[in-house]
């Protein structure tokens, strides 16, 4: 490459870097509740598969008062930044995420088996970015799509108001199972 190219590419760089500083500085100008305005809708699915498995419940009898909503096999993944916390019962670091899948239930001789994907659903830790639902930011996805179900405007009764029940184990339901 000869000089003149190197210059070019430098001067790109440099340029780059000062519209991304310059953009940063915009968005932290900015209130809060503008920056996170809709800020659910922006999670997306992690890849989750590797990460730790916390636990497996069924949920299959309509006794149960989450039956309507969330019958059926649910398993609980934690990813290694909230790992140490799921163990300890909480409190979780930012940066931790938890993944909730749950499937159909179905019976094959006596046994309960995962059916069907119902959703794929996440919690994630970042007290800036989620400080009006404890510090948490909860999505959900449709199995198929991977597509985002819940909007901002309904987080918290789709999600949080259900969560805040468990705040003294920083609003997470599931425990560790060793």
């Amino acid at each position: 490459m000869n000089r003149t190219m190197k210059l070019v590419v430098i001067a790109l760089v440099f340029t780059w870097a000062g519209l991304m500083m310059s953009n940063e500085a915009h968005l932290m100008a900015q209130p809060s509740q503008s920056r996170t305005k809709g800020e659910v809708e922006q999670l997306t699915l992690p890849n989750y598969r590797q990460w730790t498995h916390v636990k497996s419940m069924v949920i299959f009898d309509e006794k149960h008062p989450l039956y309507k909503s969330f019958g059926g096999m649910h398993h609980i993944y934690v990813n290694a930044k909230g790992l140490k916390a799921s163990q300890a019962g909480g409190p979780y670091p930012d940066g931790s995420t938890l993944v909730f899948v749950l499937y159909e239930a179905e019976n094959k001789g006596g046994a309960y088996v995962a059916g069907k994907k119902k959703v794929e659903a996440i919690m994630v830790k970042d007290r800036r970015r989620f400080a009006e639902t404890g510090g948490w930011g909860f999505q959900a996805f449709d199995p198929q799509t991977h597509q985002p179900l819940i909007k901002q405007a309904d987080v918290k009764s789709a999600c949080y108001n259900c969560h805040a029940s468990v705040k003294d184990r920083d609003y997470v339901f599931s425990r560790f199972v060793k």
